[in-house]
């Protein structure tokens, strides 16, 4: 379905004419997991005008039983079919806004928190935050181990590619779900995937990064197998990321970009990718989310975990990919730290409120690092004022904990959940005996 419904009016005219018989209403959680209840067709009028109610005691991060009511107000630009549900009595989604039973934005809805920085990009004369993530994948045997499917490589095409024609479903699934998707291919890794969007705005990108998630496990499901978006399931082979472009536009122009200047970016530009660098640490919590995202950020495996930016040197955390004249529009930067199992409203915010720090402060940018970073000596490094991003989640939700910018990214009654919830979770692994020490040392101590 190429057009967009922008009104609830369109909305209903697309389901009487699809003979849609159910609507799923989407939303997720404080982790960003994507959460849905069903209404019947004939509830859309009631949905439109008050929103649907819910209890919202049972979703991770969401307020307590004493104050549990919630109300999922339905986005009616994001309606779609969804593709793997029966033709027949067919099923559509919407994204929704969650409120309090007030009708005011709740403050613990990821979508709320990414509207406020949208928020604070209008009001400092943005008109657009374009994000373009590449979220690699790998696909496994069933969701109890981690047998590949195949053995290829980077870009391979061969039989061995036993993928490749899963992934056309779910490029072509993607499509009917108003995705355009510009590449997909093998990854490096045995059974790793990547499927890339065409960048969009912030919000409507958040919303297809659920949509990506969720469609490439629903497929990957209909062949047997089992897609999983965990950061570093294989040891010893690289880990999945999401490499995120980030531009800013204004008055229909790129604001990143500066003919005249050496690197062809603007003071905005430089400003911006400067807050990246300056608060990427604090952040990692955010776009690194879980105990698995560290067994990622190690180096020698393309992940980047040194807090500097480059044009070619993959090595880097902020990575500006050369100009081509004439391509004004095209330049951005690439952040490269991020994975695919974040919650992508909150480290699209915390991203855009990162580069809108450094734009308001006048944040310089360091010299460019074009050697590799993996090769120079730890002293070295710190001559240079390289610093590292957290090695462990326990330590990144740490520096979180102090952060006055994920605070105001998050909001209060947010960043505390968050802050606990981690907490909890690094303290859990903290305590885990692992078959690697049994291994190591039950035979010798």
């Amino acid at each position: 379905m190429s057009e967009s419904p922008t009104t609830a009016a369109d909305v209903k005219v697309l389901v009487q004419e699809g003979g849609i018989r159910f609507i799923r209403l989407w939303f997720t959680d404080i982790l960003g997991q994507l959460k849905s209840f069903s209404i019947n067709a004939e509830e859309l009028d009631d949905a439109f005008e008050g929103g649907m109610g819910f209890d919202g005691s049972s979703i991770t991060g969401f307020n307590a039983i004493e104050e549990s009511d919630m109300i999922a107000m339905p986005d009616p630009s994001t309606f779609r079919v969804i593709p793997w549900r029966p033709e027949e009595q067919g099923v559509a989604r919407m994204f929704c806004d969650i409120q309090t039973p007030e009708g005011t934005p709740y403050e613990g809805d990821p979508r709320h928190v990414l509207r406020r920085a949208i928020d604070r990009m209008h009001a400092m004369g943005f008109d657009t935050f374009n994000v373009g993530p590449e979220l690699e994948y790998f696909l496994f045997k069933d969701n109890k181990g981690t047998e590949t499917l195949d053995q290829g490589g980077y870009f391979d095409l061969t039989t061995l590619d036993a993928g490749s024609d899963v992934r056309r479903e779910t490029v072509l699934a993607l499509e009917q779900q108003g995705i355009h998707v510009e590449y997909s291919h093998h990854e490096v890794g045995p059974s790793q995937h990547e499927v890339d969007m065409r960048y969009a705005d912030a919000l409507k990108m958040a919303d297809d990064c659920m949509t990506y998630r969720i469609t490439v496990k629903e497929y990957a499901m209909k062949y047997g197998w089992h897609a999983t978006f965990m950061p570093k399931p294989l040891f010893g082979e690289n880990g999945s990321g999401m490499h995120t472009h980030l531009s800013l536009f204004k008055d229909g122009r790129n604001a990143f970009f500066d003919a005249d200047d050496t690197y062809f970016l603007s003071d905005v530009g430089k400003a911006f990718i400067a807050g990246q660098l300056k608060h990427a640490r604090e952040m990692s919590s955010i776009f690194a989310q879980w105990v698995n995202s560290y067994k990622r950020l190690v180096p020698g495996y393309e992940a980047p975990v040194y807090v500097a930016w480059s044009r070619r040197n993959r090595s880097a955390l902020v990575r500006v990919p050369l100009y081509h004249p004439g391509k004004e529009m095209t330049t951005r930067m690439e952040l490269r730290c991020p994975d695919p199992a974040c919650n992508p409203y909150l480290t699209f915010a915390a991203l855009l409120h990162a580069g809108l720090e450094g734009i308001e402060k006048g944040y310089e940018l360091p010299e460019p690092m074009e050697k590799n970073l993996y090769h120079l000596a730890p002293d070295d490094r710190k001559r240079l004022g390289i610093e590292q991003l957290p090695e462990t989640l326990g330590e990144a939700i740490e520096l979180t904990a102090e952060s006055e910018l994920v605070l105001r990214t998050l909001g209060e009654h947010m960043f505390n959940r968050y802050v606990e919830i981690k907490r909890q979770e690094w303290e859990d692994y903290r305590v885990q005996v692992t078959q690697w020490e049994l291994d190591r040392y039950l035979p010798v101590l």
